[in-house]
């Protein structure tokens, strides 16, 4: 294995386990549309909610569930993208290497 791909690595793991040993004792994890709620309800007691949800789901397990899928969603969407043009760019070059290599010969 290279030695930056080691690198890379390391550094992804620290990223994924710093936050996850670094905070405030006593505090929780929790979203950031709850603390929003919190802050405007400290704010602003008297703000009436104009938009109810069409939908709640059933438990925070289900909602937790359409998190991940959407973030798997959208991790494949954009690993797709990448290729796509990672692809796309190798071809460019292939066959500009062809056209060189004919341009060359003759």
């Amino acid at each position: 294995m290279k030695k930056t791909n080691l690198i890379l690595i390391l550094l992804v793991v620290l990223i994924t386990a710093v936050p996850l040993f670094y905070h405030p004792q006593g505090s929780e994890f929790s979203g950031a549309d709850s603390q929003g709620a919190a802050l405007i309800e400290q704010e602003h007691p008297d703000y009436q909610v104009w938009f109810e949800p069409l939908w709640e789901p059933p438990s925070g397990e289900i909602e937790s569930l359409f998190f991940a899928l959407q973030a798997a969603l959208g991790a494949g969407v954009i690993g797709y993208i990448i290729g796509f043009l990672r692809g796309k760019k190798q071809s460019a070059d292939e066959q500009q290497r062809i056209a060189w290599e004919k341009a060359a010969s003759s």
